[in-house]
């Protein structure tokens, strides 16, 4: 089983997040900053989305960046992949204030790396360790850093996506686009815009207390935006989580997309313009490995988090071999010839390409994938390990994979069962070749956890 993640006592999958005021406080974003400013010097990027609480914690990270000797450059408000293509394109780290899909009352820290991946297990180990032992101290006052404002640096995000495809190539083709109020208000009504696509937007307007809806980009969260899509005859509705580092899409009918079937459209696309491996965690479904072999391409597992998704593709390449593509069944896709992290502005246009190249309804490429059928659920405890202990237990005589939690897989179905990386809550998936075994297999599930954490 992969114990890496669950070794940390700070960080979770994507970072440090809870509830400001009460698990994070600007006094451990402090301490994180000069942790991170002890162990990167040079010039460190920060950005953060458009929660309230956002402008004090970036704030209280730069000034511990500040004290330890690092230079920071505050790129104010942008999605987390544009701070992470910036980090990659010319700083020496990065920290993103966001709390990605939580509730407006929650708020965190992504750490990222040179290149602009997060950061790994291992890095993230040695920055806990001087978070917990206060392994640093203040540099005297002729040994700080200093400070540049560069709001607009989010630009060369913008270019750096729309030149990655034909010019106009979207002309003639209406988009409505909801960032959801967070930081790709800024950014992908631009990007399709300059795509050639006419654009309209809902929650448009950065707000940190997400009035129209909550950052998760859920279905029923999204019911406003399928009608707009249905009643200006649009082609596709896509929609974004509090970062924008995800996208979700409603089809031209007001139907949602389920992202593993985004993934798979994708995933067919471009694994017919090129041969090589997609990686991707053991979470998603198994449509996207069989549209991927049909395609002739091969298919990477890895654990949950896109952390792994990315490094895992940085090293089949450095290996000598070819990848197409990544991400996660969540709206979290990785296109490595643009950079190595879950991008939602990047998704949306290359939507925008599969459309205009195949001439399709978006809806009737949909129905061209292979059926399955995935279910989703949690419960929420803090005794995750046992849970997991005991789940592989019951089930050692069937087929088992733990590369991340407890993954039981019964011909052409599967069901896994893991912790999550970020709340205390036990996370069930299951994937499998129709509704009804489906539910057999959840209900039969979700009967041993409830006996397990009810003891």
């Amino acid at each position: 089983m992969q114990n890496s993640k669950f070794q940390k006592r700070l960080f979770g999958t994507n970072g440090v997040r809870g509830v400001v005021g009460k698990d994070l406080t600007p006094d451990l974003v402090l301490t994180i900053g000069e942790a991170l400013g002890t162990m990167r010097k040079g010039c460190i990027a920060v950005g953060r989305d458009t929660r309230t609480s956002g402008e004090t914690l970036a704030k209280a990270v730069k000034s511990g960046l500040l004290s330890t000797g690092c230079n920071v450059v505050d790129c104010g408000i942008l999605p987390t992949p544009a701070l992470q293509y910036l980090v990659k394109e010319q700083f020496d780290g990065g920290a993103m204030i966001t709390a990605s899909h939580n509730p407006p009352e929650y708020n965190g820290v992504k750490i990222i790396d040179a290149d602009g991946t997060e950061m790994g297990d291992e890095e993230t180990l040695r920055l806990e360790q001087l978070i917990f032992d206060l392994s640093f101290s203040p540099l005297p006052w002729e040994h700080v850093g200093y400070e540049i404002s560069a709001p607009d640096l989010v630009r060369k995000y913008v270019h750096a996506i729309v030149h990655h495809f034909p010019d106009k190539v979207g002309s003639g083709m209406t988009v409505v686009v909801d960032p959801g109020s967070g930081p790709s208000c800024l950014t992908t009504p631009q990007i399709l815009t300059q795509m050639g696509c006419r654009v309209l937007t809902l929650n448009g307007i950065m707000d940190g207390t997400f009035p129209g809806r909550l950052p998760e980009p859920s279905p029923d969260g999204l019911r406003t935006l399928a009608d707009l899509v249905v009643s200006s005859g649009a082609a596709f509705g896509v929609a974004h989580d509090g970062d924008a580092d995800r996208s979700v899409f409603i089809d031209e009918k007001g139907r949602f997309v389920e992202e593993n079937q985004e993934f798979a459209l994708i995933a067919r696309h471009l694994c017919h313009q090129k041969k090589g491996a997609l990686v991707t965690p053991v979470s998603t479904s198994r449509m996207v490995e069989m549209v991927v072999k049909d395609e002739g391409c091969t298919v990477h597992y890895t654990p949950v988090g896109s952390i792994y998704v990315a490094r895992t593709m940085r090293s089949l390449i450095g290996e000598g071999k070819e990848v197409v593509f990544g991400g996660e069944g969540n709206g979290g896709l990785i296109f490595p010839d643009h950079q190595f992290c879950r991008d939602g502005g990047m998704t949306a246009a290359m939507m925008v390409l599969i459309l205009c190249l195949h001439k399709q309804q978006l809806s009737a490429l949909i129905a061209t994938l292979p059926q399955r059928t995935m279910i989703k659920d949690k419960i929420s405890t803090p005794h995750g390990a046992k849970v997991l202990e005991d789940i592989m237990k019951r089930y050692r005589k069937e087929i088992l994979d733990l590369t991340d939690g407890v993954k039981i897989i019964r011909e052409n179905s599967w069901a896994l069962v893991r912790a999550s990386g970020t709340e205390p809550i036990i996370r069930i998936i299951i994937d499998a070749e129709c509704g009804d075994y489906g539910r057999e297999f959840h209900d039969e599930l979700i009967g041993h956890i409830s006996a397990i954490t009810s003891e």
